[in-house]
């Protein structure tokens, strides 16, 4: 049998990195996914990567610690509030409070890392610049700019030509398509979370910028969230 050609897929645990994991597999890449223990408060997600991870047949699933003092700033790493309760339009001003510095940098710098060392020419992201919280290292130019880097960053593509494509396959989607594309190829999004301040039991919010771009997706794609607690 034909052996797969291998991609490494960034893996948060989250709605959007769950089915760019489906979407790598369907392509015909053995996926090897990619998580990060970073210091975030909840580590929640971390479980979520594995389930979801599991639950698709990936090759391999890797967590990666950051040691914590490399991100400050974040309500998603320190003991600043969420925003809760914003509008759209609330949400597409300005860079919120829950963005992490560099974060989509330094994490894309790993996996470029890791494909190099395993001979893959592929790496996958989950970056959405429509349905999305205003961050910076989601946007079009960003990832533009990152490949550009790539190019000319590693020993396989400067003495071996071997390029690594970054592929950003929900950039241009609204969340409500990444849903049902996700659907589409099996994901199950009960096993998914988004909140950035879930409860116990890792019960969602309901009311942070990631819960309302959720129910904003499934209520376009006329679905009920599975992992809403009834």
């Amino acid at each position: 049998m034909r052996e797969k050609t291998k991609a490494v897929v960034l893996l948060s645990g989250g709605l959007d990195s769950a089915t760019v994991l489906a979407i790598a597999m369907n392509m015909g890449f053995e996926a090897h996914a990619l998580t990060f223990r970073y210091g975030q408060r909840h580590s929640l997600e971390i479980e979520a990567a594995r389930a979801v991870a599991a639950a698709a047949g990936a090759a391999e699933h890797k967590i990666v610690d950051i040691g914590p003092e490399a991100f400050h700033g974040s309500a998603l790493t320190d003991g600043v509030e969420a925003p809760k309760g914003r509008s759209d339009e609330e949400m597409k001003s300005g860079v919120p409070v829950t963005y992490v510095p560099a974060r989509n940098v330094i994490f894309l710098s790993y996996a470029l890392g890791w494909a190099e060392v395993m001979a893959a020419d592929d790496i996958f992201i989950g970056v959405n610049a429509l349905d999305y919280s205003g961050y910076p290292d989601c946007r079009p130019e960003f990832i533009a700019a990152f490949q550009a880097m790539a190019d000319l960053a590693t020993k396989a593509a400067v003495e071996g030509g071997r390029k690594t494509t970054i592929h950003a396959p929900l950039i241009n989607l609204t969340k409500g398509q990444i849903i049902i594309r996700g659907l589409e190829l099996g994901v199950d999004y009960g096993l998914t979370l988004s909140c950035y301040d879930p409860g116990p039991r890792a019960v969602p919010c309901g009311e942070c910028d990631a819960c309302r771009l959720r129910r904003k997706g499934f209520a376009e794609a006329g679905l009920a969230d599975p992992a809403d607690t009834p």
